[in-house]
C-alpha cells in the first residue's frame, strides 16, 4: 500500500504500492470456473463463465473457504487504502494522507495487509503444484488469469498514453496519472517471482519445514545488517525476494497444518516490529512514504517481515470465526463473485480514483486541503464514485480474467516458461517504476542497479506473457490426408 505523486528511483516502485488482487478463482488450488484438480476445489460445473451462485452451490464441504475470504478481504483493504491515502491538490498533484497526518501511520500496522495476500498465495500455490507438478503447466495455470488482464491493462494504457502525449495533453493530473496508474504492477512482479520459485521452495519446505522459512528469514536479517551496519551498496534489494518469499513460505506451512501456535507467531512478530521501529533505523509506517530516507516497503525490511508474522498469526487466530462467517451462503456467494473479478478490479482501481478526481477538477469542484474537515466530508462521495467507476471498468475488461479450458500439455517447455516469467517479471516491475509518462521519449528508471525504459518494459512484459502462454503446449498433430 502507498500512494505518492513521485516515484522512487532507488529500485522500488514509488510509494509501496498496493497489493493486489491476483485473480484466484473460488478454489484454493487450481484455477478455473469449469473445474479444478486442486485439493478442495470445485467439481466440473457447466461451461466457462458459470455464475457465482452456481459455483458457490457447487463448493465441496472440504474446501477451506476462509482462505478465499482472506484473499478478497486483503484486496478490498488495499484498494480502500489507496483511495483514502490519495490527497489530490487543486493543481492536480497527488500527495499521501499519511504524510499530511503522520499520526495516522500507526494504522498501517493493521491495514498494510499485503503479507496476508502473499501468505494466502503460498497456501494456494502449494496445493496447485502438487496437483500439477510439471513446471510449464504449473506456471501457465497459475499465471494466465494474472498476465492476461495485466496485458490488456498495459495495452490499453499504452495506447492512451501515446495518444495523450501526441496531443500534448500530458500535464497536470493527466501527467500524474500516466505515472501513477502503473504502481499496482509492482505487486504483479513480486507475485510472478513467488509462482516461479514455488517448485524449488516447496521442495525445501518438504524437507526442512520451518527450517526453510528460517533460512529465508535469516537471509533477511543478514541483508539488513549489511545494509545498515556495514553500508554495503545494493544489498537491500535482495530483501524484495527474501522477505516476501519468507511470507509466502508461511503459506506452505499452513497448507501442511504446521502453524500450530499462531498466538506465539503474532506476539513475536508484533514485539519484533515494535522493537525494530523503536530502537532501529526503521520508520513507523509499514507502507512507503514520499521522500522518506528508509522505507519498510521499497525495499522490504526486517521490520516488514515481523509485521507479516504478526498479521499471519492474527488471521490464523481468527480462523474459526472466519470459517464460520465464510460458510454463510450469502457471504460465500459474494466471495466467489469477488474472486472472479479481483485482478481486473485491482489493476484499474487507481485509474478509477484518478478519473474521479479528474472529473471533479473538470467540473470546477473545489478540492479542499487534505485532512481538513471539508476534505473528510468529501471522502464518502469520492469513495462511492470511485467504486462505481471501478465497477464500470471491470464490466468492460473482465473478459480477460475469465478462466480458459486447460490446453493440451506436452510435458516439456520448462525453460521457455522460465524465460517467459523472467521477462514478464522485469517488464512489469520496470513499468511500475517508469509509468507511461514519457513513453515516446523512453523515460528511464532504475530497477535495482539497471536502467530500464518504459518502451523496453512494455516489450518485456508482452513477450513474457506470450512465452508463458505458449510454454509446454502440445502442437496439434496434422490430420492424415484421405
Amino acid at each position: 500500500m502507498g500512494i505518492s505523486g513521485e516515484r522512487d528511483d532507488s529500485g522500488g516502485a514509488g510509494g509501496s504500492g498496493g497489493g493486489g488482487g491476483i485473480a484466484e478463482t473460488a478454489e484454493n488450488g487450481e484455477t478455473g470456473e469449469t473445474g479444478t484438480t486442486g485439493r478442495g476445489g470445485f467439481r466440473r460445473k457447466g461451461a466457462v463463465g458459470a455464475r457465482a451462485r452456481d459455483l458457490a452451490a457447487a463448493t465441496p464441504a472440504t474446501r477451506d473457504r476462509y482462505v478465499d475470504l482472506l484473499r478478497v478481504a486483503s484486496l478490498a483493504v488495499v484498494v480502500l487504502g489507496h483511495w483514502l491515502m490519495a490527497a489530490v491538490t487543486p493543481d492536480g498533484q497527488v500527495g499521501n494522507l499519511l504524510a499530511v497526518v503522520p499520526g495516522l501511520q500507526i494504522l498501517t500496522w493493521g491495514l498494510q495487509v499485503m503479507p496476508v495476500f502473499f501468505f494466502v498465495g503460498g497456501f494456494a500455490h502449494a496445493l496447485a503444484h502438487r496437483s500439477r507438478p510439471r513446471y510449464a503447466a504449473f506456471l501457465r495455470a497459475r499465471l494466465q488469469r494474472l498476465l492476461r488482464p495485466t496485458t490488456v491493462f498495459i495495452a490499453v494504457w499504452g495506447v492512451l498514453a501515446l495518444a495523450v502525449q501526441l496531443l500534448g495533453a500530458d500535464r497536470g493530473l493527466t501527467g500524474v496519472a500516466l505515472r501513477l496508474v502503473t504502481q499496482p504492477l509492482w505487486f504483479v512482479g513480486i507475485y510472478l517471482a513467488m509462482v516461479a520459485f514455488t517448485p524449488p521452495l516447496l521442495r525445501l519446505h518438504g524437507r526442512w519445514g520451518w527450517g526453510a522459512f528460517g533460512a529465508l528469514a535469516a537471509g533477511a536479517v543478514l541483508v539488513d545488517v549489511l545494509r545498515f551496519a556495514a553500508g554495503v551498496p545494493y544489498v537491500e534489494f535482495l530483501n524484495f525476494a527474501l522477505v516476501w518469499l519468507a511470507v509466502h513460505q508461511l503459506g506452505f506451512l499452513r497448507a501442511d497444518g504446521m502453524i500450530r501456535r499462531p498466538a506465539l507467531l503474532a506476539a513475536a512478530g508484533l514485539a519484533g516490529a515494535g522493537l525494530l521501529v523503536a530502537l532501529g533505523p526503521y520508520p513507523l509506517s509499514m507502507v512507503g512514504m514520499p521522500g522518506e530516507e528508509v522505507s519498510n516497503m521499497a525495499p522490504p525490511t526486517l521490520a516488514l517481515l515481523c509485521h507479516g508474522l504478526w498479521l499471519v498469526g492474527a488471521v490464523e487466530l481468527l480462523k474459526g470465526a472466519g470459517a464460520r462467517f465464510a460458510a454463510r451462503a450469502r457471504v460465500w456467494r459474494a466471495v466467489v463473485a469477488a474472486n472472479g473479478i479481483a485482478m481486473t478490479a485491482f489493476l484499474w482501481h487507481l485509474t478509477a480514483m484518478l478519473g474521479v478526481y479528474g472529473m471533479l477538477l473538470a467540473l470546477g469542484v473545489r478540492l479542499p486541503a487534505p485532512a481538513t474537515a471539508a476534505w473528510w466530508a468529501q471522502v464518502p462521495p469520492r469513495l462511492a464514485a470511485a467504486a462505481v467507476l471501478t465497477a464500470v471498468l471491470v464490466a468492460v475488461f473482465r473478459r480477460a480474467e475469465r478462466p480458459v479450458p486447460p490446453a493440451p500439455a506436452s510435458g516439456s517447455g520448462g525453460p521457455v516458461a522460465a524465460v517467459g516469467v523472467t521477462l514478464a517479471l522485469f517488464g512489469v516491475l520496470g513499468l511500475s517504476m517508469t509509468g507511461f509518462g514519457g513513453l515516446l521519449e523512453g523515460r528511464t528508471a532504475t530497477l535495482v542497479a539497471v536502467r530500464v525504459t518504459a518502451p523496453a518494459a512494455v516489450a518485456m512484459a508482452l513477450a513474457g506473457w506470450f512465452l508463458v502462454e505458449r510454454a509446454g503446449r502440445s502442437r496439434p498433430r496434422p490430420r492424415p490426408r484421405s
